[in-house]
């Protein structure tokens, strides 16, 4: 084992005044959430759910009786991880699980109602864990991001210094889910004995559309899956209470809470990549559906009429213009000379007309499909994360000008930079696993 080195980008999970939650009473408490607040995490998720021959089919299917799942099926047009958007030809269909062509009644699914309570009580993976209780400063914690082509982990300490860390190919389909608990295992291996009773928590985020309250991994195109049930799998095989969650969630509230949004209640963060999505926190709280998906900003129609189609199979959708493919496409497609990536776009700014006009209009339709998150929420910073966000001034300046110009009744926030870059989820997840909640 190597040097203990700092993340890049580490901060202290302490850093800067907490701020409050959304927090949930178990069901049947008479206590106050100010008191005896539990996050959904923690009386969701202490029980192995039944499973059949060790995969669950379908978010929810628990037993014909009490199937109130809140997850969507969704292709990877409707997932909040932007490298899920990729080349997938396929007009998606939304449906529930088990393709029910009626939505269930989601007063049953939503965190805080009796039904929710009652299959917590059989589901529970991790009997008597506060899976939401901050660690001590002393513990350790496992970090996983897994992408749709590698997935990274590091074991960090509460100053975020590095004791082991490590990358691998993530294969495709379920196998992805084995190499998950592999790369773990060399991770903790690499720890002496000390080290290893310290590790108190792992936190993995997913691609796709992930159940977090049941421990779900509902759909990923890339990676290739559908509803592979992880139940207790990590739990058992390191020893030790294991979060799941979404990876955009996770990176944005990551920025929000300790990076570049860190002292602001408001802030809208959204990750440029292979897709656009992002996170909302309003008045100090983080905005979720019912169902866990945070920001589906790549997907906001902006070019009606005359708009490309998207492989969500709407017109004009934001990322259809202004994600990193998008933007290097156009340019392709503009001046007929193939172009790697947006960066090269970018990087010909200065003394090509037709790299200007592209990015020039990639910034206005992300302009476009903000002005509505900003007039209906106010945020006081956009935090801008992902591979286009490596563009720097070249974007934050000209956008936070697009929307300024555009806003005639609320003020127009502050365009930033994400602190932790490519290391949001990473660094995010390590965060996670030590606070216990997005919170």
């Amino acid at each position: 084992m190597g040097t203990a080195q700092p993340a890049a980008g580490a901060t202290r999970p302490d850093a800067g005044s907490p701020r409050p939650g959304p927090h949930v009473v178990a069901p049947g408490s008479a206590a106050s959430p100010r008191n005896t607040a539990v996050h959904p995490a923690t009386w969701l998720r202490s029980k192995s759910p039944s499973t059949r021959d060790g995969h669950a089919p379908g978010a929810g299917q628990l037993d014909s009786a009490t199937q109130p799942s809140a997850a969507l099926h969704l292709d990877a047009a409707h997932s909040n991880s932007p490298n899920l958007r990729d080349g997938d030809p396929a007009q998606p269909t939304a449906t529930w699980p088990d393709d029910r062509t009626a939505r269930p009644n989601t007063e049953q699914a939503r965190p805080g109602s009796e039904a929710v309570g009652r299959i917590a009580e059989a589901e529970q993976p991790h009997a008597g864990t506060m899976l939401d209780a901050v660690l001590p400063d002393d513990a350790l914690v496992l970090g996983m991001d897994v992408g749709g082509t590698t997935m990274k982990g590091e074991i960090t300490d509460a100053a975020g210094v590095v004791l082991a860390s490590g990358a691998t190919a993530t294969p495709h389909g379920e196998a992805a889910f084995e190499a998950m608990g592999a790369l773990g295992d060399r991770l903790l291996a690499e720890l002496t004995d000390e080290q290893r009773g310290r590790v108190a928590r792992a936190a993995v985020v997913l691609p796709g559309i992930v159940d977090h309250i049941r421990s779900i991994a509902v759909f990923s195109s890339n990676v290739g899956w559908r509803d592979v049930h992880i139940g207790d799998r990590f739990i058992k095989r390191w020893n030790m209470p294991v979060l799941i969650e979404h990876d955009v969630a996770v990176a944005g509230w990551a920025e929000w809470r300790y990076g570049a949004g860190r002292d602001h209640d408001s802030v809208c963060v959204v990750i440029l990549g292979t897709g656009i999505s992002g996170t909302l926190s309003v008045g100090g709280r983080l905005v979720r559906s019912e169902y866990g998906q945070t920001g589906e900003y790549g997907h906001i129609p902006v070019r009606h009429a005359d708009g490309l189609r998207c492989p969500c199979g709407n017109i004009g959708c934001v990322e259809t213009v202004a994600s990193g493919a998008a933007i290097a496409r156009a340019y392709s497609r503009r001046t007929g000379t193939e172009i790697d990536s947006a960066a090269d776009v970018f990087a010909l700014l200065d003394t090509d007309p037709d790299a200007k006009a592209v990015v020039d209009d990639a910034i206005s339709a992300l302009a476009d499909g903000l002005l509505g998150i900003v007039h209906a929420a106010c945020p006081q910073l956009i935090v801008l994360g992902g591979g286009l966000a490596g563009a720097g001034a070249a974007l934050t300046e000209p956008l936070h000008r697009t929307i300024a110009e555009r806003l005639r009744l609320v003020p127009a926030p502050r365009v930033v930079l994400g602190e932790f870059g490519a290391r949001a989820g990473l660094a995010g997840a390590a965060l996670f696993a030590r606070r216990g909640a997005l919170e």
